[in-house]
């Protein structure tokens, strides 16, 4: 089974409208297929990117058959004493990216990094100190809302107020289990994180975005292994019950439960719920239309009920990342948000392993 239909190295369409020249970056750190969405997505708004990195040969060449203008570095030391590169984009195994990151920001270099930012709130406690002491930017490659046309479009409508004030986010986040494409450590719990925090922080950053809110608190969290008895370490499945600072109540459920015969890699719907009207997005397959394309939603508000096919939407986090970096603004995602996003995924995962949190 190829890796394009688990979804592992999966690239969205669709591109971002180019900001800048000259703005320069390296990927470091191969060991998730995302580092492919998160290179094209800052090349697609003009970023350039120099150097690729990682410890094993074999995961450069596959990187530089994407991307064969890039430069191997001899070095992870060469990358960050480079004083031309800004940014480090990162896809490391999820227990290594913080420990990354920390090495980034101390030479005074942006981290972009790959979900799950973090697999502990003692990571994410020292990263938020050291942002808050560099002003450097410690950034979530938060894909499932920033890389995803149908969640960019429906958070068009959410803020513009065409169902009013949201009271209720449903997501039903399946995934691809695929096995034999997975390397090891994304069957061992310390090192992937648990469930709520892998997949799940990608439903916590959509509930606190389009709800609008700055918190949350979680109400309740589980995680089952109902399917793997070989691998004892791995969840497959996860739920949560969070209420976000607005009053909305949130609810997701994460699993590696998407069956052979589904002829994409998950089957991703959220559920956006107004006082004056809901949303549906249809992530990845939309089983009302013959050709059955990705990136749909469904709106139904005060004007009636409409289809609206968002392929041709942009994406514009990655350019606004970009300047963001270049003028010390916020308007991509600010770093509360990111952070915010973490926390309630860590908070949710102990929660469901009832570890004591810390307040």
């Amino acid at each position: 089974m190829s890796r394009h239909f688990s979804g592992y190295d999966y690239v969205p369409d669709g591109s971002s409208e180019k900001v800048c020249s000259g703005f320069q970056f390296a990927a470091v750190g191969l060991d998730h297929g995302h580092i492919y969405a998160q290179t094209s997505g800052l090349e697609s708004a003009g970023a350039k990117c120099v150097y690729v990195w990682d410890p094993d040969p074999a995961k450069v060449s596959e990187f530089l058959k994407r991307f064969p203008h890039v430069r191997p570095a001899r070095s992870e030391t060469e990358i960050l004493d480079d004083p031309k590169i800004s940014l480090v984009a990162n896809a490391s195994v999820n227990c290594d990216r913080f420990e990354v990151g920390m090495k980034v920001l101390d030479s005074e270099k942006h981290f972009f990094v790959d979900k799950p930012p973090f697999t502990s709130l003692e990571q994410l406690e020292a990263a938020r100190k050291k942002t808050a002491e560099t002003g450097l930017k410690y950034m979530p490659y938060y894909a499932e809302r920033i890389h995803n046309q149908a969640a960019e479009r429906a958070n068009i409508l959410v803020k513009s107020g065409a169902i009013g004030r949201v009271i209720q986010v449903l997501i039903l986040a399946p995934h691809r289990l695929s096995k034999s494409d997975r390397p090891k450590w994304f069957f061992e719990r310390e090192k992937y994180g648990g469930i709520l925090v892998d997949i799940g922080s990608h439903q916590f950053e959509q509930f606190l975005e389009f709800t609008g809110s700055k918190t949350g608190s979680v109400n309740f969290a589980r995680v089952e292994n109902f399917n793997n008895p070989d691998y004892p370490g791995l969840q497959d499945f996860g739920e949560a019950s969070v209420t976000v600072s607005s009053g909305a109540s949130c609810y997701c459920r994460v699993d590696w439960f998407t069956p052979n015969g589904l002829p994409v890699w998950g089957d991703g719907r959220t559920f956006i719920l107004g006082e004056e009207g809901y949303i549906e997005i249809r992530k990845y397959i939309d089983y009302s239309a013959e050709d059955r394309p990705s990136q749909i939603l469904f709106i139904c508000d005060k004007d009636g009920i409409r289809r609206e096919d968002c392929r041709n939407m942009t994406f514009p986090f990655f350019g606004n990342f970009i300047l963001d970096i270049l003028n010390g603004t916020e308007n991509a995602m600010t770093q509360e948000h990111a952070f915010e996003a973490a926390r309630l995924s860590l908070e949710a995962q102990n929660k469901a392993e009832e570890k004591p949190v810390q307040p």
